[in-house]
């Protein structure tokens, strides 16, 4: 296949898909994977759900795209179900088409709302490649030669060190932005001793707590939100990837007393929210709350977590995780990227980030049989 008129900005492995099937893709030469990648934790339902076609063919017999000018039916009916799953009092929704652009809307409300001119931001954490979620990424190799955009309003704390925050936090800072699990930064936890400071000291300071679920949300980790798993209620939830089930949405939540800064003409986007991506996220919660797959990503995955933490072998320096989001830590690149090719040849497809980790963010419709394939090919590689 040629990409010569393509950006060459992507590091592509030689394969291409043509269709998909439940927790399976298909090659250009029929080939069969079990996909474990899930196109980066977005396929929650897994590929071609008969629900879920049915529901995209309706919408597009229907109406794609009418823009925000108008109220829009399925927007309204999304924004409903996003607060059905939603701790505390978060149930103000505001619809984009990324988790980039989710976590823009919400550093631009955390600002506006509080007027001030900080922001806090973890290392090693990953919030996108925009301007302002560039800038709330903590990790040089995406910034390099961004700097321009990039604002000096961002301060960098340690992961997971309640004592790093406490030293940064003042009354100047508008947000602190953190993921439940640092999913780009290697699947990398903190303690719920950390969360449950972050969110005293924000709430001492009048700072937002940003919780950023554009990984981890919808299911992910065994709950609707890995930020459940720590007991703690933020501000304001980013989230995407797995809310669209394939289609392109984001989005932000929020309270009544904080969503109601955002007023006409302060923030906005032409595509967010239209019929289509909202109908997919609507289908897409339906199914798993019919399906409880949620309950499977919590089930299954600690059965899995027990799996990959019984073998002994000294190239497997730690397994952490939630749900199924979990990372295996080698004890080199060399050794991740083995792990990798020896399951693409043999028909599954993992991840590996942060260098040494393979990291494994199947749809979230995975039963015990597919899962210890994956583990009978790691104990083989190793």
């Amino acid at each position: 296949m040629s990409s010569k008129y393509l950006f060459q900005n992507y590091g592509r492995i030689d394969l291409s898909f043509t269709h998909g099937k439940g927790c399976y893709l298909y090659d250009t030469e029929g080939k069969e994977y079990l996909d474990l990648v899930a196109g980066i934790a977005v396929n929650s339902i897994g590929y071609a759900h008969p629900e879920w076609v049915k529901a995209m063919q309706d919408q597009v017999a229907k109406l794609v795209h009418v823009s925000n000018l108008y109220h829009v039916e399925e927007q309204a009916k999304l924004a409903e179900k996003i607060a059905s799953i939603t701790p505390g009092d978060l149930n103000r929704t505001l619809f984009v088409n990324s988790g980039a652009e989710a976590n823009e809307g919400a550093l631009k409300l955390a600002v506006r709302y509080t007027g001030r001119s900080k922001v806090m931001a973890a290392l090693n954490g990953f919030h996108g490649r925009t301007a302002a979620a560039l800038g709330a990424t903590g990790q040089t190799k995406y910034q390099a030669s961004f700097e321009p955009l990039i604002s000096d309003a961002y301060q960098y704390y340690e992961y997971g060190d309640c004592e790093s925050v406490k030293q940064m936090m003042d009354k100047d800072v508008a947000a602190l932005i953190v993921e439940p699990i640092q999913g780009e930064g290697g699947v990398r936890t903190a303690s719920k001793e950390f969360f449950k400071t972050v969110r005293d000291l924000c709430t001492d300071n009048g700072t937002l707590m940003i919780v950023d679920e554009v990984q981890t949300g919808i299911g992910r980790t065994g709950m609707w939100y890995g930020i459940q798993n720590f007991d703690v209620i933020p501000d304001i939830i980013t989230m995407a990837k797995a809310l669209g089930g394939g289609a392109p949405i984001g989005a932000v939540t929020s309270t009544d007393e904080i969503a109601k800064v955002m007023s006409p003409g302060t923030h906005g986007t032409t595509f967010g929210g239209n019929p289509l991506v909202t109908a997919s996220g609507c289908a897409v919660l339906d199914i798993m709350k019919k399906e409880k797959i949620v309950e499977n990503s919590h089930d299954l995955g600690a059965r899995w977590m027990a799996d990959l933490k019984s073998i002994s072998s000294d190239k497997i320096k730690d397994v952490r995780g939630y749900g199924l989001i979990i990372g295996i830590e080698m004890d080199s690149n060399e050794t991740a990227s083995a792990i990798q090719k020896h399951c693409r040849d043999n028909g599954v497809l993992v991840n590996v980030c942060h260098g040494n980790t393979v990291r494994l963010i199947p749809p979230l419709i995975l039963n015990d049989a597919q899962k210890d394939r994956f583990t009978k090919l790691l104990k083989e590689c190793l």
